[in-house]
């Protein structure tokens, strides 16, 4: 991933540059002390993927940077206070860094960078949509927004969506290799979900809203970091 750092804090810059080289999927393409004289570096021709972002800095903020982007890269927030936490998350960002920085918790956020960067080139090489044959050999089209979760039935699998509920005959390891990592993720041995349905989650549930009502789903004691660590999660 092409990366850039924004930090009018030149120690900390070279701490982020150290750890960049460090980081065999992470190519440094610029390091800049300010949000203006980074500007120019998002009408080059190298693309940028990832931002690591000072907030408080003079002329302009990072957050205030955020605001001028039309379609952001992904961020990084990296800064010496915690009460920009809240603001930042709103903006979508992967991480938040608190200074001084130290090369596990580092690696940590560029790993979920990396993670993310893979999740939407697999969601880019997939179809927003996904064909399933019925037991009467009917194929029926369903787009992933309709497909709420995916539950194990023995030699079965079904498919809810808001609508219906398709049974077929597939296991639960062929049908979560079929669809796209970035939306759906098994949180069960019996259970895919659509994370984009889910409306909360409660010890160890996940409530996703149906017609009606809501659907209790239980949450694996193995599956359970994973789930976490792939939602943008704002915790003390």
């Amino acid at each position: 991933m092409n990366c850039i750092i924004i930090d009018d804090d030149p120690l900390s810059r070279k701490i982020i540059e150290g750890f960049i080289d460090k980081t065999d999927f992470l190519e440094i393409i610029g390091s800049f002390e300010s949000p203006l004289a980074a500007f120019n570096a998002f009408n080059e021709e190298n693309e940028i993927d990832l931002v690591f972002l000072d907030i408080e800095m003079p002329e302009m903020s990072g957050l205030d940077f955020l605001n001028t982007l039309d379609s952001p890269p992904m961020i990084i927030i990296v800064s010496g206070q915690e009460k920009y936490a809240l603001e930042a998350f709103e903006h979508d960002v992967v991480d938040y860094l608190l200074k001084p920085i130290a090369l596990p918790r580092f690696y940590k956020s560029a790993n979920k960078a990396q993670k993310r960067f893979q999740e939407k080139e697999s969601i880019q090489k997939h179809p927003e949509e996904i064909f399933i044959k019925k037991k009467n050999s009917t194929l029926v089209r369903l787009r992933y927004d309709d497909i709420l979760w995916v539950e194990a039935l023995e030699n079965y699998v079904t498919v809810s969506t808001f609508n219906e509920k398709f049974t077929i005959h597939f296991t639960m390891k062929a049908i979560e290799n079929k669809l796209p990592a970035g939306i759906f993720k098994r949180i069960h041995r019996s259970y895919i979900v659509n994370l984009q349905r889910i409306e909360a989650i409660e010890d160890s549930s996940v409530i996703v809203k149906v017609e009606g009502g809501t659907k209790v789903i239980p949450i694996g004691k193995s599956y359970r970091d994973n789930l976490m660590d792939d939602l943008n999660l704002i915790s003390k």
